[in-house]
Protein backbone atom coordinates (compact mmCIF):
# COMPACT_ATOMS: atom_id res chain seq x y z
CA UNK A 1 0.00 0.00 0.00
CA UNK A 2 1.21 3.47 -1.15
CA UNK A 3 0.78 6.51 0.69
CA UNK A 4 -2.14 8.05 -0.48
CA UNK A 5 -1.68 11.64 1.03
CA UNK A 6 -0.71 13.33 -2.10
CA UNK A 7 -3.11 11.52 -4.08
CA UNK A 8 -5.91 13.06 -6.10
CA UNK A 9 -9.27 11.80 -6.70
CA UNK A 10 -9.08 11.32 -11.10
CA UNK A 11 -7.73 8.74 -13.28
CA UNK A 12 -4.47 10.48 -14.11
CA UNK A 13 -3.43 10.07 -10.23
CA UNK A 14 -5.15 6.69 -9.52
CA UNK A 15 -2.91 5.74 -13.43
CA UNK A 16 0.47 6.28 -11.62
CA UNK A 17 -0.37 4.87 -8.30
CA UNK A 18 -1.67 1.64 -10.93
CA UNK A 19 0.77 1.62 -13.06
CA UNK A 20 4.05 1.66 -10.20
CA UNK A 21 1.77 -1.17 -8.47
CA UNK A 22 1.28 -3.85 -11.32
CA UNK A 23 5.04 -3.29 -11.86
CA UNK A 24 5.94 -4.02 -8.35
CA UNK A 25 3.50 -7.24 -7.99
CA UNK A 26 5.45 -10.41 -7.92
CA UNK A 27 2.31 -11.72 -10.06
CA UNK A 28 4.92 -14.38 -11.50
CA UNK A 29 4.55 -16.34 -8.44
CA UNK A 30 0.68 -16.39 -8.81
CA UNK A 31 -0.01 -17.03 -12.20
CA UNK A 32 -3.03 -18.64 -11.44
CA UNK A 33 -4.84 -15.53 -10.95
CA UNK A 34 -6.48 -13.59 -13.85
CA UNK A 35 -5.70 -10.12 -14.49
CA UNK A 36 -9.24 -9.20 -13.09
CA UNK A 37 -8.08 -10.84 -9.77
CA UNK A 38 -4.42 -9.25 -10.12
CA UNK A 39 -6.61 -5.59 -10.76
CA UNK A 40 -9.40 -6.47 -7.73
CA UNK A 41 -6.12 -6.95 -5.46
CA UNK A 42 -4.54 -3.89 -6.30
CA UNK A 43 -7.60 -1.82 -5.77
CA UNK A 44 -7.89 -3.30 -2.46
CA UNK A 45 -4.24 -2.76 -1.67
CA UNK A 46 -4.77 0.84 -2.36
CA UNK A 47 -8.57 1.13 -1.18
CA UNK A 48 -7.49 4.73 0.73
CA UNK A 49 -6.84 6.04 -3.05
CA UNK A 50 -9.20 9.07 -3.45
CA UNK A 51 -10.18 7.84 -6.93
CA UNK A 52 -10.87 4.27 -5.86
CA UNK A 53 -12.91 5.15 -2.64
CA UNK A 54 -15.09 7.76 -4.60
CA UNK A 55 -15.59 5.72 -8.29
CA UNK A 56 -14.59 2.01 -7.64
CA UNK A 57 -16.15 0.88 -10.95
CA UNK A 58 -14.23 3.59 -12.67
CA UNK A 59 -10.84 2.88 -11.47
CA UNK A 60 -11.55 -0.95 -12.42
CA UNK A 61 -12.03 0.79 -15.73
CA UNK A 62 -8.88 2.30 -15.80
CA UNK A 63 -7.25 -0.23 -14.85
CA UNK A 64 -8.15 -2.60 -17.50
CA UNK A 65 -7.37 0.76 -19.66
CA UNK A 66 -4.37 0.76 -18.57
CA UNK A 67 -3.31 -2.89 -19.12
CA UNK A 68 -4.34 -2.50 -22.50
CA UNK A 69 -2.86 0.61 -23.27
CA UNK A 70 0.86 -0.62 -21.58
CA UNK A 71 0.59 -4.10 -23.01
CA UNK A 72 0.78 -5.69 -19.60
CA UNK A 73 -1.25 -8.27 -19.99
Amino acid sequence: MQDHSNAYNNADSFAMIFDEAWKKHNFNKENVLSNEQKIDKILQDNKEHPFIKHSPAQAKSVAKFRLRLLQLE
